[in-house]
């Protein structure tokens, strides 16, 4: 389970670049408060890895029926 600093909005923004440095320094994540109510979340950025496997899937779209046959005449055929 991650756990979370909390901090107010206001000082949020007085101290915003810090505190990025420092989350992805550190790996730290924040919870922004307004009003004592949690509004938004800061966390560091995950590597992300390329994925070769499934990185070109619902790329291509399939136009009309492939299945049946067509009306050509290959030159195998004559």
């Amino acid at each position: 389970m991650k756990h979370y600093r909390s901090i107010k909005a206001g000082e949020f923004k007085a101290k915003c670049l810090r505190i990025m440095e420092e989350v992805n320094a550190q790996h730290l994540s924040y919870v922004i408060t307004k009003h004592g109510k949690p509004i938004a979340k800061l966390v560091p950025m995950e590597e992300q890895t390329t994925d070769f496997f499934g990185c070109l899937k619902d790329t291509a779209t399939i136009q009309g029926d492939i299945i049946a046959p067509i009306d050509a005449t290959w030159e195998a055929d004559e």
